[in-house]
C-alpha cells in the first residue's frame, strides 16, 4: 500500500493538516515515519478512515430504489436553452454536472439555491491514477 503524507491526506479528506495531526494524536488515524522521517498514514487506511467518517447529507427522497450512487447537493448553476440545460450541484467537495431536457429543469423547479439529489446509475465508470 501507498504511505500518503499528512498534508496529502489532509487535502483528500478535505480538512486542514492540524486536523488529521489532532487524529493521530488522539489515536482515531495510525501513522508511521516514512524513510525520510516524515509522519506518513497507510493508504489503506485512510481508506478505511475516510468511509468510515463519511458525512453525507441526508437524502431528502424517500423510497427503495436500485441506483446506490447518490449525492445530495445544492444547484450552484442551471445554463439553459430551448431544449437542453446543464444543471451543476455541488455535492460536498464533488461538482455535479448533468445534462437534461429544459422541460425538465421547470418541472422540477431547479434553479441556483434549491436542494437536488444527483444519481448515478451507469454501467460504464472510469477509475483513473495519477
Amino acid at each position: 500500500m501507498p504511505d500518503i503524507r499528512v498534508r496529502d491526506a489532509a487535502h483528500l479528506l478535505g480538512v486542514s493538516d492540524d486536523t488529521v495531526r489532532r487524529w493521530i494524536a488522539a489515536g482515531a488515524l495510525a501513522a508511521h515515519r516514512d524513510d525520510a522521517g516524515r509522519r506518513v498514514i497507510d493508504g489503506a487506511e485512510l481508506a478505511a478512515f475516510a468511509r468510515s467518517h463519511a458525512d453525507a447529507p441526508e437524502d431528502p427522497l424517500s423510497g427503495g430504489r436500485s441506483a446506490r450512487n447518490r449525492f445530495t447537493g445544492l444547484v450552484t448553476a442551471v445554463t439553459s436553452d430551448t431544449v437542453m440545460s446543464q444543471v451543476e450541484l455541488q455535492c460536498g467537495p464533488h461538482r455535479v454536472v448533468s445534462l437534461m431536457s429544459t422541460e425538465a429543469v421547470r418541472e422540477l423547479g431547479l434553479e441556483p439555491g434549491s436542494v437536488a439529489v444527483a444519481v448515478v446509475k451507469a454501467t460504464t465508470v472510469l477509475v483513473e491514477t495519477p
